[in-house]
C-alpha cells in the first residue's frame, strides 16, 4: 500500500524469494522447524528492507532533479552497497553459526543462509526487471512512487539532544535485565529441565495433535509439548519431570496412555529426555552467536571503520540482553526456540545498524564541514522512514502470530515482537551516541591544521 504499484513489484519478488526458499530447502531435504521459521521471518524483513532501500534512493534522486530514468537507474545502483553489507552481515553469520551451533541453531542458519542469497537474487534483479517493463510500457511523465508514509520527509528530530537520557536508560535496563537473570533465573521448559518422550500413534488415520494436546492439559502433569513427526498418524508428547523421580514418570505415562486410548491412540515407546543434551545444545549456540558477533565486528571495521563495527556490537549485545532479560522479568518459557528467536534478533538488529552506519559513512564524504552531532541526526532522519518501513512490515508477520499462534508460539512470537521494537530503538537513537564515545570525528571535529588517521569519509586531516 504504501508504494502502490511499486509496493506489488516488491511483494512479487518477495513471494519469489520464498518460493526459491522453499524449493532449496526442499531439494537439501531439510526439515522445516521453528527456527527455520524464524529465519524465514529474518528473510522476509531484510528482503522487504532491500527494497525500500531502492525506492526510498529513487525518491530522494528525484528530489535532486534526476530524470526518471536516471533515478531509477541511480538508485538501485546507489541502495546496492548498502543491500550487500547488510546481507554479507546475515551471511557471515549463518556462516558460522551452521559450522559452530548444532541442532535447531544449524536449521536456522541454513534457512537464513538461503534466504540471504534469494534474496540478493529477488530484490535486485526481480525488482529491476519489472519496474523496467513497467516504466518502458507507460512511459510515466511524473513518477510517483511512495503513496502515503508513516514519517513525513524531511524530519529534523534532534535525536543527539536526547542521547545522554537515552543512554542512561539503556544502561538501567540492562544493567536490570543481567540481574534479573542472575538472580531471578528463568522459567526453563522441558527443553532443559528434561522431561519423558512418548511417540503415540493414531489407529484411526492421520492424528490431530490439537486434540491430543487438549486431553493431555486435563491431566494437570505440567508443561505439555505436542508435535507431529513421521508418518502423519504419528505425534510426539513431551512432559516435564515429575515431582517424585521416575517411578512418578511412569505414573505419568500411564496417565498419558488411558486418556488417550479414548481417542484411538496408541503410545509405541517412551523414554526419559535428559536436559543436559538441550543445554549443550544452548552452549554451542552460545559460542556460536559470540563467534559469529567477532567476525561481524572485523567485517564492518574492514567495510566502515573500527568505530562503526565496536557500534554495531554494541547495539547488538543491548538487544540480545533486553530480550534475555524479557524471559527472565517476565516469566516467559525459555526453551529451544527462544535461542532461535534471539538469533533472529541479531539478525534484525544487524541489519538495520548496518543501514544506519553506511549513511553516516555517505554523510561523512558529503557534508565534511558538518559537526558530527548534527550529521547523525541527519542521518538517521533520512532512514527513519525506511526503518519505520521495515519494522512495521515485520511486526504485521508477527502480531498475528502472537495472538493465534497458541501457547506453543506464544514465547517465541513475543520475544520476537518485543525483540523487534528495542532493535528499532537501539539502531536508531542509541548506535550514533556510542559512535561519539567511540571517537568517531567529522572534518568540522578537528582543529584546523590538524593531522589525524583516516576516518570514515575517506580522507585524511
Amino acid at each position: 500500500m504504501a508504494y502502490g504499484l511499486f509496493g506489488v513489484f516488491a511483494n512479487i519478488s518477495l513471494v519469489l524469494n520464498i518460493i526459491l526458499m522453499i524449493a532449496a530447502l526442499s531439494a537439501l531435504g531439510a526439515t522445516l522447524t521453528l527456527p527455520g521459521i524464524a529465519g524465514i521471518v529474518l528473510t522476509i524483513g531484510i528482503a522487504v528492507d532491500a527494497n525500500v532501500l531502492i525506492y526510498e534512493r529513487i525518491r530522494e534522486e528525484l528530489r535532486a532533479g534526476r530524470s526518471n530514468v536516471s533515478a531509477i537507474q541511480a538508485g538501485f545502483e546507489r541502495a546496492w552497497g548498502t543491500i550487500v553489507d547488510s546481507h554479507l552481515t546475515q551471511l557471515i553469520a549463518a556462516v558460522v553459526l551452521y559450522f559452530l551451533g548444532s541442532g535447531p541453531v544449524q536449521g536456522f542458519a541454513v534457512t537464513l543462509a538461503l534466504g540471504v542469497l534469494t534474496s540478493l537474487f529477488t530484490a535486485y534483479t526481480v525488482t529491476l526487471f519489472f519496474v523496467a517493463i513497467w516504466y518502458k510500457w507507460r512511459r510515466p511523465k511524473v513518477l510517483k512512487i511512495q503513496h502515503f508514509r508513516f514519517i513525513p520527509d524531511g524530519t529534523k528530530i534532534d535525536f543527539m539532544k536526547i542521547s545522554r537520557y537515552v543512554i542512561a536508560f539503556s544502561i538501567i535496563m540492562s544493567v536490570l535485565s543481567v540481574g534479573s537473570a542472575f538472580i531471578k533465573g528463568f522459567n526453563l521448559g522441558i527443553d532443559f529441565k528434561g522431561g519423558t518422550a512418548i511417540e503415540i500413534q493414531h489407529t484411526g488415520g492421520p492424528a490431530d495433535p490439537a486434540v491430543v494436546r487438549g486431553l493431555l492439559e486435563e491431566l494437570d502433569l505440567g508443561e505439555v509439548q505436542v508435535q507431529g513427526f513421521g508418518a502423519p498418524e504419528d505425534v510426539l508428547v513431551r512432559i516435564e519431570a515429575q515431582e517424585g523421580g521416575a517411578d512418578a514418570d511412569q505414573v505419568a505415562v500411564e496417565k498419558v496412555r488411558t486418556a488417550l486410548a479414548t481417542e484411538a491412540y496408541d503410545i509405541r515407546r517412551s523414554e526419559a529426555v535428559s536436559g543436559t543434551v538441550s543445554g549443550e545444545l544452548a552452549f554451542a549456540g552460545t559460542v556460536a552467536v559470540l563467534v559469529a558477533l567477532v567476525a561481524i565486528l572485523i567485517y564492518v571495521w574492514f567495510r566502515f571503520e573500527w568505530q562503526f563495527a565496536l557500534a554495531a556490537i554494541t547495539t547488538t549485545s543491548h538487544d540480545i540482553i533486553m530480550t534475555i532479560g524479557l524471559y527472565s522479568i517476565t516469566g516467559l518459557e525459555f526453551n529451544l526456540t527462544s535461542i532461535a528467536a534471539v538469533l533472529t534478533l541479531v539478525g534484525l538488529s544487524l541489519n538495520e545498524t548496518v543501514v544506519v552506519s553506511d549513511r553516516i559513512r555517505e554523510n561523512l564524504r558529503k557534508y565534511k564541514k558538518m559537526p558530527l552531532p548534527e550529521l547523525i541526526n541527519l542521518s538517521i532522519n533520512q532512514t527513519i522512514v525506511r526503518t519505520s518501513l521495515t519494522s512495521f512490515t515485520v511486526f504485521l508477520a508477527l502480531v498475528p502470530l502472537v495472538i493465534f499462534g497458541g501457547e506453543v508460539l506464544r514465547s517465541f512470537t513475543i520475544a520476537m515482537t518485543f525483540g523487534m521494537v528495542v532493535g528499532m530503538y537501539s539502531s536508531i537513537i542509541v548506535a550514533g551516541p556510542i559512535l561519539i564515545f567511540f571517537g568517531l570525528k567529522s572534518r568540522a571535529d578537528v582543529p584546523e591544521g590538524k593531522v589525524v588517521e583516516k576516518r570514515a569519509d575517506g580522507a585524511a586531516v
